[in-house]
C-alpha cells in the first residue's frame, strides 16, 4: 500500500495546475468553435437549413487538455460540426465533407486567414495566426442514435450512451463516394457523458467547495473552472507518457486508452495523489484478454475496441505495459517522499526539468489559499458573465 505525505500532496496539485490551461485560453477555444457555429447560422450560409451544431470533442470536452510542453505551441481543438436535420440515407459522406468544405473555406476568407484550409482523413483543418496558438480540427457529422441505439440493443449490449452518436465522414473509408447507411461512427457527446458519469461526486463536491470558499452560489461557478482529481491524474499522466515516447512516437499510448481506463479506475478519490494511486494499481484490470486480443471497449460505443491495433502491433500493447511499469514506479516512489527537491529530481526525467521545478516552486506554501484564490476568481468570472 502506497502512503502519500503532504508534501508529495502538494506537489502533484501544483503539476496539475501547471499543466492547466488558462481560463482565458479555454474561453478562446469556446470562442473559436462557436464563432464557426454562428457562420454557419448566418442568412447567406447554404448548410443552414440543415441546423448545423458545431461542438467540441477530446480533452477540451473531457476537460483534460493540458498547455502545449513548448509555450508557444499550438492547441488542438477537436471539433463536430453536426447537420442534425439531415440523414445518411440523403447523401454520401464525399457530399457531407463538399458541403462544409465551402462554408468552412467561405469562414476562413471571412474570418482573413493566411493559411489555407487543411484537410484530413476524416476532417477539414482551420490554422489560425501563428501567435493564436490554435488550430482546429471540424469532424463533419450526421445524427446516428438510432440507428447506434437499435445496433446496440441487438446484441444485447448497454445503449445507455447510445442517443447522441454520429455517422462522420472518412474518406479512407470503401465506400466513401457511395450512398450507403454503413457509415463511420462516432459518439463524442456519449462518452463525454460517460466520462462525467465516472467523476459525478468529486464534481459536485469540489464544486461546492469553491463555491463556500468564494461565498458564492454553486450554479455561479462555471463548470470548465470545476476540476476534479481523476481529470487532473489524466493530465499528469499524459504528459508522462509524452516525455517518455518522445522518441518513440509510433507506439506511444494513445489518449483515449489511459483516460478509459483511468476513468474506469477512479472511484471518487478526493486528492490527486489518492487518485493516481489508485488509477495506476487498477488499471490495467479493466483490459479484457483472450489469449490473442485485447480489449478495451469504447464505453459509448462497445463494439469499437479501442485495443483493435494491439493484435496488428504488438509492440503497441507491449509500450503500454512498459509506460504503466515506469509510471506506477516514478509515481509511487514520489508520492512518498516528503522533500520537494527529492520529487522534483525523481520525477523530472519523466515529465521534463522545467515543469518539474515549477511545479516544486508553486509548491511551496503560500499565506493565501489555493482554493480560496481560484474559487474568487471562477465567482468573478461568473458574475461577470
Amino acid at each position: 500500500m502506497v502512503t502519500i505525505t503532504k508534501e508529495a500532496e502538494g506537489y502533484l496539485e501544483a503539476l496539475a495546475d501547471e499543466l492547466t490551461i488558462s481560463p482565458t485560453r479555454y474561453e478562446q477555444a469556446v470562442a473559436r468553435y462557436e464563432s464557426l457555429g454562428k457562420w454557419l447560422h448566418r442568412d447567406a450560409s447554404t448548410v443552414k437549413q440543415y441546423d448545423p451544431q458545431v461542438y467540441s470533442q477530446g480533452s477540451f470536452r473531457l476537460g483534460t487538455v493540458t498547455k502545449p510542453e513548448d509555450e508557444n505551441g499550438q492547441y488542438d481543438i477537436d471539433s463536430v460540426c453536426e447537420l442534425a436535420a439531415l440523414k445518411k440515407d440523403q447523401l454520401t459522406q464525399y457530399t457531407l465533407k463538399e458541403l462544409l468544405r465551402v462554408e468552412i473555406e467561405a469562414y476562413r476568407i471571412a474570418q482573413a486567414m493566411v493559411k489555407p484550409l487543411g484537410e484530413g482523413r476524416r476532417c477539414w483543418t482551420l490554422e489560425y495566426a501563428d501567435g493564436a496558438q490554435f488550430h482546429m480540427d471540424i469532424v463533419p457529422a450526421l445524427p446516428n442514435g438510432t440507428s447506434m441505439r437499435l445496433l446496440l440493443e441487438s446484441r444485447g449490449l448497454d445503449a445507455q450512451w447510445a442517443g447522441t452518436a454520429i455517422a462522420i465522414t472518412d474518406n479512407k473509408h470503401p465506400i466513401f463516394y457511395q450512398p450507403t447507411t454503413d457509415w463511420p461512427r462516432s459518439n463524442p457527446k456519449g462518452y463525454a457523458a460517460w466520462f462525467r458519469s465516472r467523476m459525478a461526486v468529486a464534481f459536485s463536491r469540489k464544486r461546492r467547495k469553491l463555491a463556500e470558499a468564494a461565498q458564492a452560489s454553486i450554479e455561479s461557478i462555471p463548470e470548465y473552472r470545476v476540476i476534479t482529481p481523476l481529470q487532473q491524474a489524466i493530465m499528469i499522466l499524459k504528459r508522462h507518457r509524452d516525455q517518455m515516447f518522445a522518441e518513440r512516437k509510433g507506439v506511444k499510448p494513445i489518449s483515449v486508452i489511459l483516460t478509459t481506463l483511468s476513468a474506469h479506475a477512479y472511484v471518487g478519490e478526493e486528492t490527486i495523489g489518492q487518485a493516481l494511486v489508485s488509477i495506476l494499481t487498477k488499471m490495467d484490470r479493466f483490459i479484457d484478454f483472450d489469449g490473442v486480443r485485447s480489449y478495451i471497449p469504447n464505453p459509448s460505443d462497445p463494439l469499437e475496441n479501442f485495443a483493435d491495433k494491439w493484435a496488428e502491433h504488438p509492440e503497441r500493447r507491449a509500450a503500454f505495459y512498459e509506460w504503466l511499469e515506469a509510471a506506477r514506479r516514478d509515481f509511487f516512489y514520489a508520492a512518498q517522499v516528503s522533500s520537494r527537491q527529492m520529487i522534483t529530481d525523481s520525477v523530472a526525467p519523466r515529465i521534463g526539468r522545467g515543469l518539474a521545478e515549477r511545479a516544486r516552486d508553486r509548491a511551496e506554501p503560500k499565506p493565501a489559499s489555493s482554493l480560496l484564490r481560484s474559487a474568487t476568481a471562477a465567482s468573478a468570472t461568473a458574475a461577470a458573465t
